[in-house]
């Protein structure tokens, strides 16, 4: 018999399917424990908040998943242009391997809730925050200054988010791959600066 560990740990990966491929309004409560083959009172034997607290949850794990993501790209290229180039590339592949569904949850929540709920709003700001902090950490590990590093990392972030949603919506990587480019020449730049 499966522990409560699995149980719980299918509704969090069935919602950030959903979530990722539908966005938080999109997704119903029924349509997660259906994904996740779990009885319907235990989304909220885990999760008694229900769909919201189960949402601050995907944020926050999913959000963990992209950085450990995110690391690895840097960690097996051989340098921050090669790193860059993976990232927006694995994008790109993952989008059409689904039909062009399966995107970054975080933004397409953030997109959803910035304005009407402050608790996954914040949940979203959490998540962008450790990415920044994160990613500039790591690529000053390249020979860029502090600053420098945050600059790019912010930059790669609001580049990748906003290819996502151009490429759902023109069913086209063609954004992504512009994304890619204008990130690494902003690379280049401020390498060159270093």
């Amino acid at each position: 018999m499966e522990g409560v560990t699995g149980t719980r740990e299918r509704i969090v990966n069935a919602g950030a399917e959903l979530l990722r491929r539908n966005g938080y309004t999109g997704t119903g409560v029924k349509q997660i424990v259906e994904a996740a083959n779990a009885p319907f009172g235990s989304l909220y034997h885990f999760f008694p908040g229900g769909k919201e607290q189960l949402g601050e949850e995907v944020i926050r794990t999913s959000g963990m998943m992209y950085l450990a993501l995110f690391e690895i790209f840097f960690a097996d290229e051989p340098d921050l242009i090669h790193g860059i180039e993976a990232c927006f590339a694995s994008a790109a592949e993952t989008l059409k391997a689904t039909d062009y569904a399966d995107a970054c949850p975080i933004a397409t929540v953030a997109l959803e809730v910035a304005g009407t709920n402050e608790k996954l709003r914040i949940a979203t700001a959490d998540v962008f925050t450790a990415w920044i902090e994160t990613g500039a950490e790591k690529l000053g590990k390249y020979g860029l200054g502090p600053e420098s590093a945050r600059r790019l990392t912010i930059a790669l972030v609001n580049s990748l988010e906003g290819a996502f949603v151009l490429s759902r919506s023109l069913r086209d990587t063609e954004a992504l791959e512009v994304a890619g480019a204008s990130s690494v020449a902003f690379a280049r730049t401020l390498l060159a600066d270093a």
